[in-house]
């Protein structure tokens, strides 16, 4: 399937779309948003109006079939992902799908299957593949600058604040019908990807999950411990109620360390015998635009390179799935 442009259509126009990814898709050379669509008319023709898309729907279904929109970017809960891709996959349309790509490893193979049995490509929303400050990372380890990468280790922990301590107004992100899990499936999933990407598939995985707060039905905590295929070791820590906010990776190797952060934009330290050196990248207005761009690459050229796939971001679920699944 190859595209002279890939003209989208976007399930689910709230927040992430505002300015996050939505605008990227107009801006992109070969690539076009020309439809939106949200459950509330209203609101999907106030963001028609305010980001100059041409049609704007309330019905999913509408959207898909819409002879115009030729690839699909569903920005919804994780709840209702299967559902969308398995629809716009038989109406031969590929899918961008927001992360995490569904609420458990087993919808994620379904959407998989549905892609393969239409002859579409799948694309999960995991941003940080693209980024020119993670390439930085890769590129470090790819040319040894640490020698040989002996473990990994993130801790990542937060104050809960805002409507996670509204028993009244959760939001979906805590409620593991909606989104697979907690906070956890909502942020460490980006950690998790990263670390495949930056280090390979992990193949074995124990972990632990807890509520300790009572704030929400979801887990709170999470600690694990896995390996990566290529014999790496790793642990992660992550907690939701916490006293600070606190985000650092670090990667050891037999001759230095790497150090960054997921959602910060604190430099990339580099820890040698020689010294420290470090680098600074600048945010991108549209964290989304780069891997989007590889996107559009893809569907226009055929010649398939975007780092993150459904095949990667099935990985991700899978590896949360088994960390979690002694509180489920």
């Amino acid at each position: 399937m190859k595209f002279d442009k890939v003209r989208w259509g976007i399930i689910g126009c709230g927040d992430v779309t505002e300015v996050k990814s939505g605008p990227a898709f107009q801006k992109i050379k070969n690539s076009e948003l020309v439809a939106v669509m949200r459950r509330t008319g209203d609101l999907a023709k106030d963001y028609a109006k305010r980001h100059a898309v041409p049609k704007w729907y309330d019905n999913a279904d509408d959207l898909i079939n819409d002879p115009e929109v030729n690839a699909v970017y569903i920005a919804t809960p994780p709840g209702s992902h299967k559902e969308f891709t398995i629809k716009a996959a038989k109406a031969s349309k590929p899918v961008y799908v927001e992360k995490p790509m569904a609420r458990n490893s087993n919808e994620c193979q379904e959407m998989i299957a549905a892609c393969e049995s239409a002859g579409v490509r799948l694309y999960a929303a995991y941003y940080r593949r693209a980024q020119e400050r993670f390439l930085k990372v890769k590129e470090l380890l790819d040319n040894r600058a640490i020698g040989e990468v002996r473990f990994v280790s993130s801790t990542q922990y937060q104050k809960a604040s805002g409507d996670v301590l509204d028993p009244q107004n959760l939001p979906w992100r805590v409620q593991p019908e909606l989104a697979g899990g907690g906070l956890f499936f909502d942020l460490a999933s980006h950690t998790l990807d990263l670390l495949d990407f930056l280090l390979g598939p992990i193949t074995s995985v124990q972990g632990f999950a807890s509520n300790q707060a009572s704030y929400y039905r979801a887990e709170d905590i999470v600690t694990g411990t896995y390996r990566f295929e290529s014999g790496i070791h790793g642990v992660g820590n992550w907690c939701f109620t916490a006293f600070e906010d606190v985000d650092v990776n670090e990667i050891v190797g037999s001759r230095g360390k790497i150090t960054f952060s997921t959602f910060g934009n604190e430099p990339i330290m580099l820890t040698t015998a020689s010294g420290t050196e470090q680098w600074s990248f600048e945010r991108p207005q549209h964290v989304h635009q780069p891997l989007v761009e590889t996107i559009v690459a893809d569907l226009t050229t055929g010649n398939f390179q975007c780092p993150s796939t459904g095949v990667t971001g099935a990985r991700t679920n899978w590896v949360m799935g088994e960390m979690v699944k002694n509180y489920y």
